[in-house]
């Protein structure tokens, strides 16, 4: 299922040993050599003494409308005891307000959301608001991560502007043309009198 990552932040954490809400995501953790979001720092009455404040997504069992199930606080460790965290943490990468730039360094805008599928939990897509000029004509762009080049700590660097504009345009148009074939139709069959009789035969 494809989501807004803007929608993880605030989102309960359930436990199925409690039976209820545990704690609340307060940040997310992105790694910036995969695009991926590898674990959440989480916040709540019941975290802190023996309970660590992190959470790595391979220990959530699944991700609803009511938010990230988990087993138990058990799964919440320190971000000491978990290594490529502490190493992400420590290079501060904040996916959301990250400039984003071409090859050619024309300047797109910067980071405002992003989608990510929740069975992998890897960046699908990016949202990227316009600088003030260039909005007036397109207010927000959508760059796939197939776009992405490179991504340093001040900035991602994607394909050509052109080229990413074109490929919406094909996506738009294509979706545009759909024709749904559960709606079609089929053409009624001919009355027998309509029906032609080849004489040769």
């Amino acid at each position: 299922m494809l989501i807004n990552g803007s929608r993880l932040l605030g989102c309960p954490i359930l436990s199925l040993h409690v039976g209820g809400k545990i704690a609340t995501v307060a940040e997310l953790i992105i790694d910036p050599d995969t695009l991926k979001l590898l674990a959440c720092r989480v916040d709540g009455p019941l975290i802190g003494g023996d309970v660590g404040n992190i959470l790595l997504m391979d220990d959530v069992r699944e991700f609803s409308r009511m938010g990230m199930i988990v087993d138990s606080t058990d799964v919440f460790a320190e971000a000491d005891d978990v290594i490529r965290v502490q190493e992400v943490q420590k290079l501060q990468f904040r996916l959301l307000g990250i400039k984003v730039e071409t090859r050619q360094k024309a300047k797109l805008g910067k980071v405002s959301d992003f989608t990510l599928d929740s069975s992998t939990w890897r960046i699908h897509q990016l949202v990227v608001q316009r600088p003030l000029l260039k909005s007036l004509i397109d207010p927000e762009l959508l760059i796939s991560r197939r776009e992405v080049v490179e991504v340093t700590d001040y900035k991602i660097i994607v394909k050509d502007e052109e080229k990413t504009l074109k490929q919406q345009a094909e996506k738009a148009a294509i979706s545009t043309n759909f024709v749904n074939p559960f709606r079609q139709q089929n053409a009624p069959a001919p009355e027998p009198s309509e029906i032609k009789i080849d004489s040769k035969s």
